[in-house]
């Protein structure tokens, strides 16, 4: 996630229904002060000032240990005039990160925690469906630190979160907070290099994620990723600014999965999501009533796809889909997200003003 100017703009999507108040994380404890009402007259008078809160010695270790374990795991990369972050994959040299990050670049700067000089990288495969990559360092040094990644299953709400990157290009800088929500649905805002990713099952943190952020780590405190930072959500009541302690990261199992495929193959074979095999756009009905329907238009189909087999053609409005009405082209990757390859769905559409149904068998995006 990068600044505007000489950065790409941050990632802000709109809120997904996220009114609920977050959960606080509070990084200490106190100890070992009295009340106001319990101190004497003497001490309330004699401009001495309390004594500061200790903090819990043992937590405050975590965080540390934590830090210097991760930490060396965490890179910074820049493209072209980008900058961004990412996680040391493996000891061959490499590196995952946002696709939203190398944008359309093919090589890269890359600067390790522990050094000032920078390594030549090398694009090895960007999925912009799920807003990953990896790249790879051209000559790796030997004594890297690839990063351990945790079983996303495991991530719970109120779990405490390090978020590590290099935001405003302020290298090796940590944020903490707490795990806020799981499974989160989120769609990215279109940009210049990414179409708009929807992305299923993210972790949604309160630790600041700030432009610079994205490809770096979300670790817990036994020094495990449970995720790649991502982009924070937009303030619809602030023109689109950033809303404050809401951030998403890609869940580690996710990262991991495509990042093997992409290492293996060159691409992702598999991405474990659904599709309807089509393109399609949002339309809106005129006022008048007299104009198109409101959903998704299909713009086209793929031949022998899912949607093709189910008799869907160009030109058809997608209305419903399962039992969700659908009104926009990102509500339905919003609900496609949600569901399974292989898995049958109504599917309600309009064709000249004709309402119909069909089920498709979903494919693979």
């Amino acid at each position: 996630m990068e600044t505007a100017g000489s950065r790409r703009p941050l990632r802000t999507p709109a809120l997904l229904a996220l009114a609920a108040a977050l959960l606080a994380a509070s990084a200490g404890c106190s100890s070992g002060s009295s009340s106001a009402s319990s101190r004497s007259s003497t001490d309330a008078g004699s401009g001495t000032p309390a004594p500061a809160p200790s903090v819990s010695s043992d937590l405050q270790t975590q965080y540390e240990n934590t830090v210097a374990g991760v930490l060396p795991s965490v890179v910074q990369i820049t493209a072209g005039d980008s900058l961004g972050s990412g996680i040391v994959y493996d000891s061959k040299g490499d590196i995952v990160t946002n696709a939203h990050v190398v944008g359309s670049a093919t090589s890269f700067q890359v600067t390790l925690a522990d050094s000032s000089s920078t390594l030549a990288a090398t694009l090895v495969y960007s999925y912009p469906t799920n807003d990953l990559a990896v790249i790879k360092l051209t000559s790796p040094p030997s004594g890297l630190k690839p990063a351990v990644f945790a079983d996303s299953g495991k991530v719970a709400v109120g779990q405490i979160v390090l978020a590590m990157g290099n935001p405003l290009g302020l290298s090796s800088s940590v944020t903490q907070g707490i795990v806020s929500a799981v499974g989160r649905t989120v769609s990215e805002p279109r940009g210049e290099d990414s179409p708009g990713a929807t992305i299923p099952n993210m972790v949604q943190t309160s630790a600041a994620i700030n432009p610079g952020n994205s490809g770096g780590a979300l670790v817990n405190l036994s020094n495990q990723v449970v995720g790649i930072n991502t982009l924070a959500a937009g303030d619809s009541n602030e023109s689109g600014g950033q809303a404050p302690g809401i951030g998403f990261a890609i869940p580690a199992s996710t990262v991991t999965d495509l990042a093997n495929q992409m290492i293996k193959d060159g691409k992702v074979v598999d991405s474990g999501r659904a599709a309807l095999g089509i393109t399609t756009r949002t339309l809106l009905a005129d006022s008048s009533g007299s104009g198109s329907e409101t959903g998704a238009g299909v713009v086209g189909v793929t031949s022998g796809g899912p949607a093709a087999k189910a008799g869907i053609q160009p030109g058809d409005v997608i209305t419903k889909l399962g039992g969700t009405a659908i009104t926009s082209s990102s509500q339905l990757s919003q609900v496609l997200a949600t569901m399974q390859p292989g898995q049958k769905v109504p599917v309600g559409y309009v064709r000249g003003g004709s309402t119909r149904s069909t089920t498709v068998t979903l494919g693979t995006l």
